[in-house]
Parts: structure tokens; C-alpha cells; sequence
């Protein structure tokens, strides 16, 4: 792995020759285990459109942009840490560094565990479905299955998607529908709405109907058994693979039951409310409302020793607050610091690190490390908008958010 340096002149950001994996290893303390904004991957699959670009900025020159992947160790899509010492390394990187940001629960003891995506469907994906944890192992070379859930950013007036079968079926009987093209008429469709929550557990035949854009939680996994794709042609003019045996082999095909959406209580606090959305063995996830332009309290965040925390905004923009080199946020929370004043670590999203020459040159330039003559303990700034997705490790520092934005917030 290669760390490359990075330092100001002529009030830009330039990179130096990298060092090695050793002097990054050696110099990649992260104060008080601090957030982690992260780079998504991003996948242009036939069926996306422009969204993610357009809404999001999220800037990827893909067209179409179907899925990012936000907070992702996967082989197929890795994230990238775009502030603090870990700049420019992937996340899967990091946690090889410091596995301990994981957290102690048994299930972070392989890794990551889950992996979050925003889907932007302009056209109908392929009817599919995933295989469970024993399968994949068995069947996969030791892989995750993919269970995973999904909250509804938007959606057009009619828009719906696949939830599993009508009624109970063979699988001769689904082959047959295959070979005539008309699986479609067995499959349960149903209506979706803005800020619905969809539980899929593997095994279950599903499909994102066009004209839907979401937020899906999910093992980490890149498991896929496509099904039925209505006779679409890929890039080289063949028609995309099904994997129809192995579909089969996993696919539960009785009838299923119209998904309800679950009830749903919002929790109040000063400057926050938030909700539970869902919760399984592989994750748990929450809906925050942040909104402290009035009652100017910033809002307490922290992770504990058990688990890493994902914050994903999926509205609004902010800063988020945290001690630098072992200081603590003021308890009061009443006077916010000077966002790019001093040497303050913020990160605009969108990736871009701001330029900032003109303060740090107020101010004397960058701080002197811990142990050198001028040191002082620094307050560190991140900005976040909307789309920005922000990896808390485990037992993190306290942060505090402030700020009108909405969040997913993901638990493994």
C-alpha cells in the first residue's frame, strides 16, 4: 500500500513522491479514533441514470451512474478516506491498520460487514436474488451471502418494484416462464413511496423498478443471481448472463406476503430526532433529523467500544466537530469555532480539499506536532452535504453535529 504526502504552495494541494507502507503505518495515528469521510466507488450498469451526479454532486464521470458505493471494503468498489492522516487510502486499508475502529462484536471479527450503496434506478433491474451466508460459503469460495434493506430517497408517481411471487411455483415452472418471457406476471409488485423501508432477506426474488432512487444497507457482499432481465444486451451486444441454476437453488418460491412498512416513533432531543428503521443480525439502522440553526446546541454524537457507526446524509449539510490531538468539545456547545480559521482539519465533500492558504497564512501556517515548541490542541472541522457518507470508528472521539441534515445512521 502506498501513502503519498501531500503539502502547500501557491495556495494549492500538491503530492509529493509516495513513502512507504511502513512511514504510513509509523505516522497514521488518528486522534481519538475521529471520523473518516469517505470517497464512494461508482458503477455505471446499463439500467442508471444521472441522479447521484445530479442531486448528490457526487462528480464521477459515468454515465449513467447507477450505484455508488459509499462505505465499501469490497474488492469490486472500495471506499477512499478523503480527510485526516489516512488521506487518500481505502477504508479496507485502514481497517487492516486498525482493526480495532471495527469494534468488539463478533460479527466485525471478518472484517467490515456491511457495505452501503445509493441505487439510482432510471430503468427496471434484472428480477435476482442472493444467496444466504451457508450457500455463499459453501458455493462461493467462503463469501458473505446478501441480505439487505432499503430506504426510499425518492421515487416517481408510479413507481414500484419486485417483491418476491404471486403464488407458490416450481422451479420447472419458473424455468418454463423464463424460456416464454413471461415470469413477469407471477412476480408481486409493490407501490413505493418517498421514505418507505424495504426488509430483503436473502433469498427473496427482488427487483428495483425504474424510476426509484434508494439507500441500501447490505452484508458485504457481491453476490447477484440474475433470473430474468426482459432480453436485455450488454455493451458487446449479447444478452446479459442469467445464472438460473444457482437462482433456483436459493430462491424461496412461495407465494409471498406484501411487505408492510414498519411502525415507526420518533425520538426527540434538543436539535435531533431519530428513528429506528430496521434492525437484524447484520445491521441496525436508524434515521437522525439534525436541525440546531435555532436552538444552538451542537448534537452529541459518539460510538462506543461494541461497534463502528456510519453516517450517511442523505439531506442538508453541516459540520461536524471533534477534539484534535486529546482535546475535548466544549460541554456548553454555545460558541461554534471559525471553520477556516487556524489549522482546522475540514474537508469540503465532494472530496476536493478547500484551499485554505490565506488562513493558514494568517495564522501562521500548520500547528507544530505533539512535543514540539508552539504546540497547541486543535478543534477539527468537517464539513459534510448532502450524499457525504462519514465512517465513525468504534469507541470514537465525541463529535458534535451542527447543522439542518438527515441521516441514515448505520450499525453493524
Amino acid at each position: 500500500m502506498i501513502k503519498r504526502n501531500m503539502q502547500w504552495s501557491e495556495g494549492k494541494l500538491h503530492l509529493e513522491e509516495p513513502v512507504a507502507a511502513g512511514a504510513f503505518a509509523k505516522k497514521s495515528a488518528n486522534p481519538a479514533n475521529a471520523p473518516l469521510l469517505l470517497k464512494p466507488a461508482g458503477k455505471d450498469y446499463l439500467w442508471g441514470g444521472t441522479r447521484l451526479n445530479d442531486d448528490f454532486s457526487k462528480n464521477i464521470p459515468m454515465e449513467p451512474l447507477a450505484e455508488t458505493w459509499e462505505c465499501s471494503t469490497h474488492p469490486d468498489g472500495p471506499s477512499t478516506v478523503v480527510n485526516g492522516p489516512f488521506a487518500n487510502a481505502t477504508l479496507a486499508e485502514v481497517l487492516r491498520l486498525h482493526p480495532e475502529y471495527l469494534g468488539t462484536h463478533p460479527r466485525t471479527n471478518g472484517g467490515l460487514p456491511i457495505l452501503i450503496k445509493l441505487i439510482d434506478a432510471d430503468k427496471d433491474l434484472s428480477v435476482q436474488v442472493h444467496p444466504d451466508d451457508e450457500y455463499a460459503r459453501k458455493h462461493e469460495g467462503g463469501q458473505l451471502g446478501k441480505t439487505e434493506m432499503w430506504y426510499v430517497l425518492d421515487a416517481c408517481k408510479d413507481a414500484s418494484l419486485v417483491y418476491g411471487l404471486r403464488h407458490d411455483m416450481t422451479p420447472e415452472k419458473v424455468r418454463a416462464n423464463i424460456e416464454m418471457g413471461t415470469l413477469g406476471r407471477h412476480l408481486l409488485r409493490v407501490k413505493v413511496r418517498k421514505d418507505d423501508v424495504f426488509y430483503v432477506e436473502a433469498g427473496t426474488i427482488h427487483a428495483i423498478g425504474a424510476g426509484t432512487l434508494v439507500a441500501e444497507i447490505q452484508e458485504n457482499s457481491n453476490l447477484t443471481y440474475r433470473l430474468y432481465d426482459y432480453g436485455r444486451k450488454g455493451r458487446d451486444g449479447r444478452e446479459r448472463e442469467l445464472h438460473i441454476d444457482k437462482a433456483l437453488d436459493v430462491a424461496d418460491l412461495k407465494a409471498a406476503k406484501e411487505p408492510r412498512q414498519p411502525m415507526r416513533v420518533l425520538r426527540y432531543r434538543r436539535g435531533c430526532a431519530a428513528e429506528l428503521l430496521g434492525r437484524c443480525k447484520y445491521f441496525e439502522v436508524h434515521r437522525m433529523l439534525v436541525n440546531t440553526e435555532r436552538c444552538r446546541e451542537m448534537v452529541a454524537f459518539q460510538s462506543d467500544a461494541s461497534s463502528f457507526r456510519v453516517l450517511l446524509c442523505v439531506d442538508g449539510c453541516g459540520c461536524i466537530f471533534y477534539a484534535g490531538n486529546g482535546v475535548r468539545p466544549d460541554s456548553e456547545n454555545r460558541i461554534l469555532p471559525d471553520i477556516l480559521g487556524g489549522s482546522s482539519a475540514g474537508c469540503a465533500a465532494k472530496y476536493d480539499v478547500p484551499d485554505m492558504s490565506n488562513d493558514l497564512e494568517a495564522s501562521g501556517g500548520f500547528p507544530a506536532d505533539e512535543g514540539e515548541a508552539g504546540y497547541e490542541p486543535q478543534m477539527e472541522v468537517l464539513r459534510f452535504y448532502k450524499g457525504d457518507c462519514i465512517f465513525v470508528p468504534a469507541d470514537s472521539v465525541e463529535i458534535r453535529i451542527h447543522g439542518q441534515a438527515q441521516f441514515l445512521d448505520v450499525r453493524g
